[in-house]
C-alpha cells in the first residue's frame, strides 16, 4: 500500500465529505478510493469514518489521524517547494475561480505574464458571481470581496474595492436627480438579492464616518451582476458598482455618478485559500502574483481620484457588492 497516497486519499475524502467527490478531484475511479480507505483501516487496524447513507463522519481516531496526516502532507508539499528554484519550480494544476470581471478585466489580460514565471502550473480558471465551496469542489484559491468571517480558511488581503452610486441620463431626465439621501424615497432602485440567502441588498452610504443603510423601492430584482448593470445603463433605477467597473460607462456619458459626495462603504478584496493550502509553493506564487496585480492599480487600492491607470478598455460586467454580503466567487462571509 502507497501510504503516502492512502494519506492524500484519506484527507481528500474528509474534506469533501464524499468518496465520489474526492475520487473526481484526484482523478480516481470511485472504486479505487474505496479501496484505498478500506486498506488503509486495515493497515491501521483501527475505524476512521462512519459512513452512512447521507454522510460520512470521522470517528475519533479518525480525527487525530486527519490532523496528523494535514501536517505531514503540508510537510512533504513544503519540502518539496523549498528546492523549486533548483529544479523546475512550482508545478501541477492550480484550481483558482473569482469573480468574472475580475478575470476579465484584471486576470486574464496578464495570464502571459504568470506563465512566462511558471511555466509548469497548469492554471484551471473559474470565473463567476456564485458561491463555491472550496473544500468540496477541490478549488486551491479564490478571490473574494467582502467582508471575511470563517476562521477554517486563510484570507490575505490584496485590494479594495470602492464603489459608486450611478443612474443612466434618461432615468434622471425622467425622474430628476437626488441631492441628497432622504431623496432617495422618491426614486427606484434596481434592487440585487443574494443568490445564497434570497435577501434584498441594501444600498449604503458613508456619511461622518457612519454607514447608513438605504432600502429603496425598486420594479425588478435580478441576482446576476450582467443583467444589474444592464438595467442600470437602460434607465431601470439606481444601482451601485464598484468604480473601476463603471468607469468606461462614466467616461462614454451612459452613466452619471449620484450623490457623489457620499461614497459606498469601501469593501476589501482577498485571496483565500484553505489551511491545508497555505504551504502550497503554487498558491504561495499565485496569490502573491495577484497581489501584484492590484498593487499596480491604484483603483483597486482605494485611491478613487487615480483612475487613468490600470483600467479596462472595453466594456465591463460587473461584481456586485453590498455592505459586507458579496456575491462573489466562493462561500460568502469569509477570513482568516
Amino acid at each position: 500500500m502507497d501510504r503516502l497516497q492512502a494519506m492524500q486519499v484519506f484527507t481528500r475524502v474528509v474534506d469533501t465529505n464524499s468518496f465520489s467527490r474526492a475520487a473526481d478531484t484526484l482523478n480516481l475511479p470511485r472504486a479505487s478510493v474505496t479501496t484505498i480507505i478500506q486498506n488503509l483501516e486495515a493497515h491501521l487496524n483501527v475505524r476512521l469514518l462512519q459512513r452512512t447513507t447521507r454522510r460520512l463522519n470521522l470517528t475519533p481516531d479518525g480525527a487525530a489521524y486527519y490532523e496528523r496526516c494535514v501536517r505531514i502532507l503540508a510537510d512533504i508539499e513544503e519540502a518539496e517547494g523549498s528546492f523549486s528554484n533548483n529544479g523546475k519550480g512550482p508545478h501541477g494544476k492550480l484550481r483558482v475561480d473569482m469573480p468574472g470581471a475580475i478575470g476579465r478585466l484584471i486576470v486574464m489580460p496578464q495570464l502571459c505574464e504568470f506563465h512566462t514565471r511558471y511555466p509548469e502550473i497548469e492554471l484551471m480558471l473559474g470565473f463567476g458571481d456564485k458561491p463555491v465551496d472550496l473544500i468540496q469542489e477541490g478549488v486551491d484559491c479564490v478571490i473574494r470581496v467582502g467582508t471575511l468571517q470563517d476562521s477554517s480558511l486563510v484570507a490575505r488581503r490584496i485590494g479594495v474595492f470602492q464603489g459608486v452610486t450611478v443612474a443612466s441620463p434618461q432615468y434622471l431626465e425622467r425622474n430628476g436627480t437626488p441631492k441628497s439621501i432622504d431623496d432617495l424615497q422618491n426614486h427606484s432602485a434596481v434592487n440585487y438579492f443574494s443568490s445564497r440567502t434570497g435577501r434584498i441588498m441594501d444600498m449604503d452610504f458613508v456619511v461622518d464616518d457612519e454607514t447608513i443603510e438605504v432600502k429603496m423601492r425598486g420594479m425588478v430584482a435580478v441576482n446576476d451582476a450582467e443583467a444589474y448593470l444592464s438595467c442600470g445603463l437602460k434607465g431601470v433605477g439606481i444601482i451601485q458598482v464598484p468604480r473601476f467597473m463603471a468607469l468606461p460607462h462614466l467616461r462614454a456619458g451612459e452613466l452619471v455618478e449620484v450623490l457623489p459626495q457620499w461614497n459606498p462603504l469601501p469593501m476589501p478584496i482577498s485571496a483565500v485559500y484553505p489551511h491545508n493550502r497555505h504551504l502550497s509553493p503554487k498558491v504561495r506564487v499565485f496569490v502573491d502574483w495577484a497581489a501584484e496585480l492590484f498593487e499596480r492599480c491604484p483603483l483597486l487600492q482605494g485611491q478613487k481620484d487615480a483612475e487613468e491607470r490600470c483600467l479596462p478598455t472595453s466594456t465591463p460586467s460587473p461584481t456586485i457588492v453590498r455592505h459586507g454580503t458579496p456575491e462573489v466567487a466562493g462561500t460568502e462571509d469569509i477570513v482568516a
